[in-house]
């Protein structure tokens, strides 16, 4: 699968994570699930585990059954919209025959850029828990994708506000309501959405119990610029890295002497406080279930030969907003693999790890930059230092380097892509 094809794939968290399963089962790998015991897994075995369909965890058991773990991570998730539980909101009569406007209720996801979403036809996708008919407890998660471009968020026209372009406060109440139709053509007025969902995947909408849904945008991946060397799509952050992590692992194969992982997790845009999220057990648990050591000393002890990279988007420097960086740490698209630094540990990263790091670009012949935050700027963090939580394991914090980060559709290098997938190929086989 090549990149465009797994980014138009993975168009919320849990199509990423099917989309992924998909490639790692082409490969030779097996799923392995929680309730199985015990695991057990020999020298060279190539599994993964699925956790709440949203975050996927590979890996291939080092040839030395007390080798230490080389782990990559990544999040499956990006910022947008949800739609909210009963989502459907009826406006007024309309005066051409058609009946009630149809417009649905959505909640913001995480730190979105709103207006980006405005005026771009939206689809809808994510997960449809179904219950058989002899049995309401028997519950099933279905992974759907409605590629129709069945929503739009109207922006305002300027007639109404002539103050548009001079920046506009906006209430994700009000102005970002996505609208679906007129009853007439939308199935039904209250229950339009589930049926939808329900003729999508073949069900009755009374067999729907719930849902996570979420819009998104049905625009492709695209090739831009000048020399065709960059990518401008939604969420590179942080399927990009995902992408990397994933791609590097198949590449390993069996050359790996450590245990090589590649950990994508769900839910860091909204703080990873979920039990598929970073902050949970989650990879502590599935690390001790791979690791050989009957102890938990012997299991220390591997954690303390052990690595961890945070792959997470960086920023790359904005053409007309230079001023809102670093005046010397200035990452740019193409410039390779960005270390993230952050004096008030934001990020995991330190002299040693970003040297460790800087050494594997080396010996790939691959550019590395530095991002550090413009001290009147603190920036956020994301899944290193929340992972050191958990895990009493050295690392580094880095991404490729964005534009518009957070937005419908950002932009990145491929040129970045492939050198990051150089390094943690590296990685995986050190």
């Amino acid at each position: 699968m090549e990149f465009f094809d797994f980014m138009n794939r993975s168009v919320s968290n849990f199509t990423a994570v099917d989309t992924i399963a998909a490639m790692l089962r082409a490969e030779g790998f097996t799923e392995l699930r929680e309730s199985q015991s015990p695991w057990n897994p020999a020298p060279g075995a190539r599994h993964y585990v699925i956790k709440n369909n949203s975050a996927i965890f590979a890996f291939i058991v080092g040839s030395d059954t007390n080798a230490p773990f080389h782990i990559i991570a990544a999040h499956s998730d990006s910022p947008g919209f949800r739609l909210k539980p009963n989502p459907e909101m009826e406006v007024g009569a309309c005066s051409c025959g058609e009946g009630l406007l149809v417009k649905l209720n959505t909640e913001v996801y995480g730190g979105a850029i709103w207006s980006s979403w405005m005026d771009r036809p939206l689809g809808l996708c994510g997960r449809v828990i179904t219950a058989s008919d002899s049995n309401p407890l028997e519950l099933t998660s279905r992974i759907v994708r409605l590629d129709s471009p069945r929503l739009i968020i109207p922006r305002l026209a300027i007639h109404f506000n002539r103050e548009v372009n001079k920046g506009v406060a906006m209430s994700a109440q009000k102005d970002m309501q996505p609208v679906l139709g007129y009853i007439s053509k939308t199935l039904g007025g209250k229950d339009a959405v589930r049926r939808l969902l329900a003729d999508h995947i073949g069900c009755t909408s009374e067999q729907i119990i719930d849902f996570d849904i979420t819009l998104y945008d049905i625009q492709g991946a695209e090739v831009v610029g000048a020399d065709a060397t960059w990518v401008n799509c939604g969420r590179l952050d942080d399927l990009a890295m995902a992408w990397c992590a994933v791609q590097a692992l198949l590449q390993a194969g069996n050359n790996c002497k450590a245990t090589a992982v590649a950990a994508i997790f769900d839910n860091e845009e909204t703080g990873s406080g979920t039990r598929q999220g970073a902050h949970s057990p989650v990879l502590r648990n599935i690390m001790r279930r791979i690791s050989a050591t009957n102890s938990d000393e012997g299991f220390l002890a591997q954690l303390a030969r052990s690595f961890f990279i945070s792959a997470d988007c960086a920023h790359a420097a904005h053409p007309n907003y230079l001023e809102k960086m670093d005046p010397v740490n200035r990452p740019v698209l193409g410039g390779g693999p960005v270390v993230k630094v952050n004096a008030n540990c934001k990020y995991m990263t330190d002299a040693r790890s970003a040297a460790y790091f800087k050494q594997l670009c080396k010996l790939e012949g691959v550019p590395c930059q530095e991002f550090v935050n413009h001290s009147d700027s603190p920036g956020g963090s994301t899944l290193g230092n929340i992972l050191t939580s958990t895990l009493d394991i050295d690392g580094v914090d880095m991404g490729i380097g964005l534009w518009a980060m957070h937005s419908a559709r950002e932009t990145a290098s491929l040129t970045d892509i492939d050198s990051t997938i150089k390094v943690f190929s590296r990685f995986y086989q050190s």
